[in-house]
């Protein structure tokens, strides 16, 4: 036990807004010290690089720094806020306070290692001892390098390693108490503006999540209780509640990817017969996984081809047709009613983000970029890794990427996976009249069957904005130029 004149220890948390699991915390409190918890939000000093969250990223941010407020203040220390670059609130803060050692938990990618690694030097010049701890992955992007000491660009053979490294180390607890450092100022959640005001248009997000670190717990336990008999199948079903939804509870380090794979662990020994299930959803957070270890390789994975022979792909620039799939207006149900869906909610069906993508960039040619920056936006999970890993994947351009003549045909991609149209009519509720047999193609209804559900194609619902072979066709044209040359 640190005697009571002890300096304080600060914990700097970043994408790891939680108490239990967290390695650095779990430091903090074991040196008996009094601990300052900081969160810096250095969007606004541009120093690290780091891309600037979306607007529901934005929102997210917002109500999961009040749930941490809330509970650190129920085990003794407030949450501090304040705006600007890391390297230098830290630094003022730990020598206004005397302190002598900064914790923090690492994040595998370039522009969080370039702030962390500024933090650390500035702390060293004024005598503090900056120490930090692996709490991001399951695995070091170290420990999974092929012969020539690089990341591997398939996800099988990447999980295999992962997987043959054996269980990640046991979550933490959270600290029961925590010694209060010194009153420091504080800015408010409020001061950031991150929630939309004029117009606020984030009341689908606040309808559809509970952010923080104790409704992911809940998230993740009612899951693995209630949901995950039968994953495999019913997870590519969007007219089902098929999926955990834990991937924003992720993205901010609510839930840690040990704590998710232990539990699923357990929840397997508890019901082996339930291991194909279990084994597919462990494979879902693999694929996170490796889009992070990708990212921790691929820096710019967001704005550079992995494939360069893409950076010649005839791309066509149509802001008409950008706007179209934007608002969910192409004319194609499933696709209509996936826009339409994040929009309100924040996130959008696994299944259907596949098509959706897949529409943009092989129907439309529009440049993945185009979509990845969308999703950006407009997903409450955004991830640096994942957001750009998936769109490079439909596109063709990336790693482990979907072969080129796969162009997903939106009909039948509708009627296998909302068979009963379920989804699009929840989404798309103009079309929610029309028999289940012309749900997903309305511009084959006869005018009368269109009228009795009071459908007024180009009007009510547009007409579909380009014919589905005449879109395959000409994708299949312009992937095969690029594989020529």
């Amino acid at each position: 036990m640190a005697s009571q004149s002890a300096p304080p220890c600060i914990v700097w948390f970043r994408d790891d807004l939680r108490l239990s699991d967290h390695p650095a915390l779990h430091a903090a409190a074991a040196t008996g010290r009094p601990v300052i918890c900081l969160y810096v939000f250095d969007e606004p000093s541009r120093m690290a690089q780091v891309r600037p969250l979306g607007g529901a990223a934005r929102w997210w941010l917002a109500q999961s720094l009040r749930a941490l407020q809330k509970r650190l203040k129920a085990v003794g220390a407030p949450l501090v806020l304040r705006g600007g670059s890391a390297a230098r609130i830290i630094a003022e803060v730990a020598r206004a306070t005397g302190s002598g050692a900064v914790f923090w938990n690492e994040i595998a990618q370039a522009p969080h290692r370039a702030a962390a690694n500024e933090v650390a030097a500035a702390l060293k010049q004024i005598g503090v001892t900056p120490q930090s701890f692996p709490g991001d992955l399951l695995a070091a992007p170290a420990d999974i390098r092929n012969k020539e000491g690089r990341g591997l660009r398939v996800f099988t053979p990447f999980w295999r390693r992962v997987q043959a490294l054996g269980d990640p180390p046991r979550p933490l607890p959270a600290p029961d108490s925590l010694r209060p450092g010194p009153n420091l100022a504080s800015d408010t959640v409020e001061s950031w503006q991150l929630e939309p005001t004029r117009p606020d248009w984030a009341g689908g997000l606040r309808d559809s999540w509970t952010p923080g670190e104790l409704a992911g717990r809940q998230r993740l336990e009612g899951f693995l209780r209630d949901g995950l008999a039968g994953y495999a199948g019913r997870r590519d079903r969007p007219d089902r509640d098929g999926t955990s939804g834990l991937s924003p509870h992720l993205r901010y380090g609510e839930t840690s990817p040990c704590q998710v794979w232990h539990a699923a662990r357990f929840a397997m020994a508890e019901r082996p017969a339930l291991s194909g299930d279990t084994e597919k959803f462990l494979s879902e957070l693999g694929w996170r996984e490796f889009c992070r270890h990708l990212l921790f390789d691929v820096p710019d994975l967001a704005t550079r081809n992995l494939q360069p022979s893409f950076d010649a792909f005839p791309w066509k620039h149509d802001d008409v047709a950008l706007a179209a799939w934007q608002r969910g207006r192409t004319g194609y149900p499933i696709v209509d009613a996936g826009m339409r869906e994040l929009w309100h909610t924040g996130v959008m069906h696994n299944r259907v983000r596949m098509v959706a993508a897949s529409f943009l960039v092989k129907h439309l040619l529009i440049d993945w970029r185009e979509g990845e920056k969308w999703f950006w936006d407009t997903l409450v999970d955004a991830d640096a890794g994942s957001n750009p890993a998936n769109w490079q994947w439909v596109a063709g351009s990336g790693a482990d990427a979907a072969p080129y003549f796969r162009v997903f045909n939106p009909v039948l991609q509708g009627e296998k996976f909302d068979p009963d149209g379920t989804y699009v009519r929840r989404w798309v509720p103009e079309l929610a009249q029309l028999p289940t047999s012309l749900i997903h193609r309305p511009w084959s209804a006869a005018p009368i069957e269109l009228q009795g559900a009071g459908v007024d194609l180009g009007k009510t619902y547009p007409e579909p904005i380009i014919d589905h072979r005449e879109g395959r066709e000409r994708a299949l044209k312009a992937y095969a130029k690029v594989r020529a040359s």
